[in-house]
């Protein structure tokens, strides 16, 4: 199963979904990877990844220039501090090898590499930028589902109804596998009132927001800050819970 963490709004939590979602993979014993597909590298942080020779950037540049043996997508993965949870580490480089790889439509390469890559992991994540660039769109072209992470405010609502529609249309022309798996509810504040007009709104104009909502937590930013995903530092945190739960609700939904 592959999974793309993507929203064209930053700020909503991608990269920390994705790694404690596939953290928690790994705990369950699913071997697991996180590719991290943003230039800021924020996953791959959070993972305490030091710059290893091979990461996402070496892995896009075999696309462009002729190699008679291309490398496996595998050699580029590398072991985390975690069992079972593995890591395709972000570059900066990515943006400088863009416009090229887009030139040379190299799109569905790496829908390629991660058919590659299902041989070896059960469960893939990938984190993507706040954009439609080439890269998330490469990401939703070679997923089967798709996880759109909001803040409950109206700008997240707005843009949600347009990144829907966005998907869809990636959907019908270029991968109908994919499907948008859930819309989940973070910096939740329950005891706040636009929040739950929103969530109430979405679900009325039957949205799929999922029925687990991460709230608001110091514990995350001190989960980033000790490179440990919450099921480690803190397994017994709400937060934790509420992120296992969303993990297991998803898990029930695979076929």
């Amino acid at each position: 199963m592959i999974r793309v963490l993507f929203n064209q709004k930053g700020g909503v939590g991608k990269s920390s979904i994705a790694v404690n979602l596939a953290a928690i993979s790994a705990a369950q014993g699913l071997k697991t990877l996180v590719i991290d597909l943003d230039t800021q590298c924020n996953a791959s942080q959070y993972l305490n990844a030091e710059q290893p020779k091979d990461n996402i950037a070496d892995l896009f540049e075999q696309f462009i220039t002729f190699h008679l043996h291309r490398r496996p997508a595998t050699e580029f993965c590398h072991a985390t501090a975690f069992t079972n949870l593995d890591l395709l580490p972000g570059s900066a480089r990515l943006a400088n090898i863009e416009s090229e790889l887009h030139s040379r439509h190299k799109i569905f390469k790496l829908k390629e590499s991660l058919a590659n890559l299902t041989g070896h992991y059960q469960r893939i994540y990938i984190d993507t930028a706040p954009a439609l660039n080439f890269y998330s769109l490469s990401a939703l072209i070679g997923a089967q589902r798709c996880l759109i992470p909001i803040d409950c405010d109206d700008f997240s609502r707005q843009g949600l109804y347009n990144l829907c529609q966005r998907i869809e249309e990636i959907r019908e022309d270029h991968n109908p596998d994919l499907q948008i798996e859930g819309v989940i509810a973070n910096q939740y504040m329950a005891n706040a009132k636009l929040p739950n007009q929103i969530i109430r709104d979405l679900q009325q104009e039957q949205l799929p927001v999922l029925p687990v909502y991460l709230g608001q937590s110091v514990k995350m930013r001190e989960s980033h800050q000790a490179r440990q995903p919450l099921i480690h530092l803190s397994p017994r945190h709400k937060l934790s819970q509420s992120l296992l739960s969303l993990h297991n609700l998803l898990e029930g939904q695979v076929d």
